[in-house]
């Protein structure tokens, strides 16, 4: 790693600590709820230097409760790890789909990266806990905001990548991603059938769908979601999948599948 990196980790090192003793002697703003060793040991990664990933979990309303904290929010991390998760994402996608051309290995990129994915990935490891922000943004549930939790796991991947380069960071989008990744591909690769059952619903019975979670199962790192889909009070059918979003799309397919068949 070049000399440039290290000062770099010098200096978020020296403002962290800044930062650090202006909340304590402040004590204001919310700090993370859990040990920042759990979100590693999550992540798959050990920091070398630990202030990068603490970096990367500074909302930015934080400053408003600590003016004094110097750091500054997570926001360069999470412009850093946005162009290495485009990077990591495309090399995936471009050595695992040797025919597919340019535009539909952007739209797939496009499916695996966008905010509501990531907001997905960060929500089994619970990444809003360790965050730091102000109190008025944790009263009013910053901690389980999916546009902060989304951008979060941007700013770690940026972390990781300063911490140990882009192997490490691609290793960690691996450990995050994993299976959600692939399912999100699958989603774009197959039908949307949520939009087709909306189309027929609207043109047919003159109500739009509606999807509701009737059950989980499974351990918490892999749980398996239920959704019914209803038209008005009626229940058209059901479907598992391994987020919500999978879900609703397999009980809208086997409420075309049923409609079909009357």
């Amino acid at each position: 790693m070049g000399r440039g990196v290290h000062h770099q980790e010098d200096a978020i090192s020296t403002q962290l600590e800044v930062g650090v003793q202006v909340s304590s002697a402040q004590a204001e703003g919310a700090s993370p709820k859990r040990p920042l060793a759990d979100l590693e040991k999550a992540i798959g990664y050990k920091f070398t230097n630990e202030d990068l990933l603490r970096a990367a979990l500074v909302h930015k309303s934080f400053l408003h409760d600590v003016p004094g904290f110097t750091l500054g929010s997570n926001e360069r991390l999470e412009f850093l790890g946005d162009a290495v998760l485009d990077m990591v994402v495309s090399a995936n996608l471009f050595l695992a789909h040797p025919d597919l051309p340019e535009g539909q290995l952007s739209s797939l990129r496009g499916a695996l990266v966008r905010l509501s994915t990531l907001a997905e990935i960060a929500t089994p490891i619970e990444l809003g806990q360790y965050l730091y922000m102000s109190r008025g943004e944790e009263a009013s549930g910053g901690r389980e905001r999916l546009s902060n939790t989304g951008r979060a796991v941007e700013a770690v991947l940026g972390a990781v990548y300063l911490d140990g380069g882009l192997e490490a960071a691609a290793g960690v989008w691996k450990q995050l991603g994993g299976e959600r990744g692939l399912e999100q591909l699958e989603l774009v690769l197959r039908e949307d059938y949520k939009s087709k059952l909306q189309q027929f619903a609207q043109a047919e019975m003159r109500v739009t769908p509606s999807y509701s979670i009737v059950g989980t199962s499974g351990p918490e790192h892999d749980k398996t979601f239920r959704v019914e889909v209803y038209a008005g009070s009626r229940v058209l059918a059901s479907g598992e999948g391994r987020n919500k979003q999978a879900a609703e799309q397999a009980a809208a397919k086997e409420a075309l599948t049923a409609l079909d068949a009357l």
